[in-house]
């Protein structure tokens, strides 16, 4: 191997690393609020991606009618509660209209501009507009009521969510595959390395959101109780934040980040119904790197992890997914021995 292979494996590593990245922050994310190992979230950056196909096609994407169908059912469910709680039938329509009403609104939306053939960044926005809310209603019908259960009893619902959601990718994606066109289709020449347009995108959305994600969590009202939330969720509580509302909002950022991450990996790979899984399970490795707690050590995790898939690939193709998550051995390893579990008695 020479500097210029070795420059053009860098590269590409880094590239997928800054999507993984991007997983790995939503997995840290959801674990530190809600103590949620979220399996499928690469199932959103599979939705993410074949949802802008479906609109290149000019077809309208099954994830509107996954959409409704998941808004009706938390819609149902939140106005039975409302009953429950003995408030009067007027505030239970009002609570489920309050459901019903964005799901409704973007999907007629979509409906409207998919035969429309509107430019590729006018697409990318209505993905991500109906993407998104698939986190806070699966929250809502999934883990809401299981809160304040046992990390195991989640980690084993969110296998059941991740068979569901793929199973529904098959029903309302098809089994092909699809590419997306890239966002911006120059090249650029530094020495052994080409550089294209769609790499810079990966890069400037990566860092950008990363950014706006700090700014989100030290400067905003939302971050702040978020990561109080994430430091004592009890003390949250007693001092007024909403342990549910976190949750909700958690989600919906995972399902937005899933999303973008799918758009800035659709023109680099073909992405069927289950690609999403693999994809997301190197951002939990570069967030198991993290401890599932560090926001900055899940960054360089997660570039580890694409530079390992990289040079793995070159070296040994067929075993390039064995090297990615067996690097996670010593990591747990290493972390079992500095912090030893002690059984409670």
């Amino acid at each position: 191997m020479d500097f210029s292979i070795a420059s053009i494996l860098a590269l590409d590593g880094v590239t997928n690393g800054a999507v993984y990245a991007l997983l790995a922050l939503a997995t840290v994310l959801l674990f530190t609020i809600t103590r949620v190992i979220f399996i499928p979230q690469g199932e959103f950056v599979a939705f993410g991606a074949l949802t802008l196909a479906m609109l290149q096609a000019g077809q309208v994407p099954g994830t509107v009618w996954f959409l409704l169908i998941l808004a009706v059912l938390s819609a149902g469910s939140e106005f039975i509660a409302v009953l429950r709680h003995g408030r009067g039938m007027a505030r239970a329509l009002s609570a489920a209209a309050g459901i019903l009403a964005y799901p409704v609104a973007i999907s007629a939306v979509v409906w409207w501009a998919a035969p429309q053939q509107f430019p590729l960044m006018v697409q990318a926005l209505l993905t991500l507009a109906l993407v998104t809310p698939f986190g806070g209603l699966i929250y809502r019908l999934c883990y809401e009521s299981l809160a304040d259960a046992s990390v195991l009893v989640l980690l084993i619902v969110s296998v059941g969510v991740h068979f569901a959601l793929t199973g529904l990718g098959l029903y309302f994606f098809g089994a092909e595959g699809f590419r997306n066109p890239s966002f911006w289709d120059e090249r650029f020449a530094l020495g052994p390395v080409t550089l294209s347009g769609q790499m810079v995108i990966v890069f400037l959305v990566s860092n950008a959101l990363i950014v706006m994600l700090w700014l989100f969590f030290e400067r905003s009202l939302w971050g702040k109780a978020l990561r109080a939330t994430a430091v004592n969720r009890l003390g949250a509580r007693l001092m007024g934040i909403s342990s549910t509302t976190a949750g909700r909002l958690s989600f919906t950022l995972a399902a937005f980040i899933g999303a973008l991450s799918g758009l800035l990996i659709g023109p680099t790979t073909t992405i069927f119904y289950d690609s999403g899984f693999l994809i997301g399970l190197k951002g939990f490795v570069g967030a198991v790197f993290a401890g599932l707690h560090s926001y900055p050590l899940a960054l360089v995790g997660a570039t580890l992890v694409g530079l390992l898939e990289s040079f793995g690939s070159f070296w040994a193709s067929a075993f390039k997914e064995v090297i990615v998550f067996s690097s996670i051995l010593p990591v747990l390893l290493w972390r079992s021995l500095r912090d030893p579990h002690q059984e409670e008695h």
